[in-house]
């Protein structure tokens, strides 16, 4: 697939998306804000294409000083996060700032998931240089796949084990199945893929 040709199709549905959306992304602001205190957005450190580091964005669905209150993964009924967090992690809303992660060329609209840099230090270091070949997504296989993954890492007894040993491995395999496999058709089936999830919920 030509890079030019998916940058370009980035661009445009960033541009459309952010316009189109801007009355209920005012909204999610502005009900985060009378939620509770802190920022309207979220934002973290994530590994890019070629190992380069830069700052997600994500609506705010947790309590301001979340991450000195628990571990960096979030699992099931997780006390930090908010009223608003909870409708908002259940219809992916927070994820709809990536549009700005999109536009600014940090993202795309499809590839691998962002990983943080702890988690990124433990990919094996072939699969690593691959995964990190392209610009990561907002959705991707392994984001369909492991929709539920909160859930399913609350009923382990340990979840951050369970994440390191057992699903990030699976999301890694599905992430370099899609580099390896990667074109615009294929894109295009994720996003309706992923829409259709989405609508579902």
């Amino acid at each position: 697939m030509p890079a030019m040709a998916k940058r370009a199709f980035d661009l445009v549905c960033a541009v459309l998306g952010l316009v189109l959306l801007a009355p209920l992304l005012l909204g999610i602001a502005l009900w985060i804000k009378l939620d509770s205190r802190g920022p309207v957005f979220f934002r973290q450190q994530r590994v890019g294409r070629r190992g380069v580091p830069f700052r997600i964005h994500k609506f705010r669905t947790m309590v301001a000083d979340a991450p000195a209150l628990g571990a960096p993964i979030t699992v099931g009924a997780d006390p930090r996060i908010t009223r608003v967090g909870r409708f908002l992690r259940r219809a992916k809303l927070d994820e709809l700032p990536q549009l700005i992660d999109v536009l600014v060329g940090t993202m795309s609209l499809v590839g691998p998931r962002p990983e943080l840099p702890r988690y990124v230090a433990m990919y094996p270091a072939d699969l690593r240089d691959k995964v990190l070949s392209v610009r990561p997504g907002i959705t991707d296989p392994a984001s369909i796949e492991y929709r539920d993954e909160a859930a399913l890492l609350a009923r382990a007894a340990d979840p951050e084990r369970a994440y390191v040993e057992q699903v990030m491995p699976a999301k890694l395999r599905c992430s370099v199945r899609y580099v390896e496999q990667r074109s615009m058709r294929g894109d295009m089936r994720l996003i309706g893929a992923t829409l259709s999830a989405l609508w579902a919920r």
